[in-house]
């Protein structure tokens, strides 16, 4: 092409239309234009489209000049590597730093992912930093998701249901108010729909006229009566459908497992109560005095059970494989009914505990669970279980082991009932105790021995003292 271009010049051609029709062909983002010098030799500017200035392509030149001519496509080359560095610099974010995330924090060693259970504060809404926003539901424990810094919500990046893992963002806080943007109002959505135009006239009266044409349908026989023995089922609209959370699914897929894994067996016993319920009647009030916590019957069964495990340590101990585990420290998991699912927080070390540290940390543990802000650690492990199911009226029941360990002691209510006591027919408040256990470990007789060592414990306190 530049020869052609070198022919048309010499030829008496305008160098400046022939370069332009030739730089047209090139590109649409290039045009020329002619430039005459002191020395009566043209040159051509060319400039790219976009670009804030002009460079002068000395080098290309006429015929009669000493320098070469440059091929075209190096030229081509040029700019477009000029564009293409222009577009690389662009800027992808807005600069200014008054957007920051929220995101999801590290939920725990065990835990992979969790769902965004509810949202704690609406876009708008101003906050603090490391004011909770939103809530992750996990199958073990409730997790915040606070705002990283003071500032107002922009919008949320995630929708309540959402499964989310830790790192995921799920709102912009804005620094500053300006980012945010208002909410539509409702009016100018049925403004839209009211201004819909009406059908014509025309086609509203073919409408009517239509069902006059249709012919009448022949009444439906009356369905069928129902027979006796067929169930009578109640309405769809009665019903309601609502997603299982993750604590529940966690806590159902482990008591089948529990089911499924262990051989289950459950032996009873009952408990004379008079005595206990005589030591924290006498004791109550000097112990609140002291140690600033109620004495409770909790305590002397964590007790009771720490001893039962040291004189049992069979019970104490675990499957492994082909191995049996046995554990040299008592840490006794009080399992702990909330609105949102049972949790079983762990007291460990409890047989070095007296009554007062039991009652102190089963309290802290129960309102922590009870207020959602219990955390894994504080759940995990454990080697024995004990449910007190009587705080809600339970009479009996056949608890379920909590894995991986080997067995669960059952509290009961407190009940009146009439008791020979030295030849005697008299009232005394009694309790019903179950053992569940693992009987693929645990033969009858240790679970047997293991339960009427709680019994002589709770029935006579002293025993604690004297090691008997």
């Amino acid at each position: 092409m530049l020869g052609a271009l070198r022919r048309k010049v010499a030829s008496g051609g305008s160098s400046a239309s022939v370069l332009g029709k030739s730089m047209q062909a090139i590109g649409s983002g290039v045009s020329a234009s002619r430039v005459s010098s002191n020395a009566g030799k043209e040159i051509i500017l060319l400039q790219a489209r976009g670009f804030a200035h002009v460079r002068n392509f000395s080098h290309l030149v006429l015929p009669g000049c000493s320098a070469g001519l440059t091929k075209t496509r190096d030229v081509i080359s040029s700019i477009q590597s000029e564009a293409m560095m222009q577009k690389s610099c662009r800027a992808f974010s807005s600069g200014d730093g008054d957007l920051v995330d929220a995101v999801v924090p590290f939920m725990g060693e065990s835990i992979t992912d969790g769902t965004l259970a509810t949202f704690l504060k609406k876009p708008g809404d101003r906050v603090a930093a490391d004011e909770p926003i939103a809530q992750i539901e996990t199958d073990k424990v409730t997790i915040d998701v606070v705002s990283p810094q003071d500032g107002v919500i922009q919008e949320y990046v995630a929708k309540e249901g959402d499964t989310v893992e830790p790192g995921t963002k799920i709102a912009i806080i804005s620094k500053s108010a300006e980012g945010v943007a208002p909410a539509a109002p409702a009016e100018k959505k049925s403004e839209k729909v009211a201004s819909k135009p009406s059908p014509p006239a025309e086609a509203v009266a073919k409408v009517e006229a239509t069902p006059a044409a249709v012919k009448p349908k022949a009444p439906s026989p009356p369905p069928p009566k129902r027979t006796a023995t067929e169930p009578i089922l109640p309405p769809k609209e009665r019903e309601r459908r609502v997603p299982m959370t993750r604590l529940r699914k966690r806590v159902a897929t482990r008591l089948k497992d529990s089911q499924n894994t262990f051989a289950m067996l459950t032996t009873f016993n009952e408990v004379d109560m008079t005595n206990l319920m005589k030591l924290r009647s006498d004791y109550k009030d000097a112990f609140v005095e002291k140690h600033g916590v109620k004495l409770g019957f909790m305590s002397g069964f964590v007790k009771a059970a720490v001893s039962a495990l040291q004189h049992q340590p069979i019970v104490n101990a675990v499957i492994d494989g082909d191995d049996i585990i046995y554990r040299d420290y008592v840490d006794i998991s009080i399992a702990v009914g909330t609105p949102k699912g049972l949790v079983v927080p762990v007291v460990r070390d409890a047989d070095k505990m007296n009554f007062a540290d039991i009652e102190k940390t089963i309290n802290s543990l129960a309102k922590k669970a009870n207020d959602g802000t219990i955390s894994i650690d504080e759940m995990a492990g454990g080697s024995f279980t004990i449910s007190n199911g009587g705080v809600y009226g339970s009479l009996l029941s056949t608890p379920i082991i909590n894995p991986p360990q080997s067995a669960i002691l059952g509290m009961h209510s407190i009940v009146s009932r009439p008791m020979v006591v030295g030849g005697n027919i008299v009232p005394r408040p009694m309790m019903y105790i179950a053992l569940t256990y693992d009987h693929r470990l645990i033969d009858g007789r240790e679970a047997v021995f293991f339960l009427r060592r709680i019994k002589d414990v709770v029935e006579d306190p002293r025993r604690l003292l004297l090691d008997v």
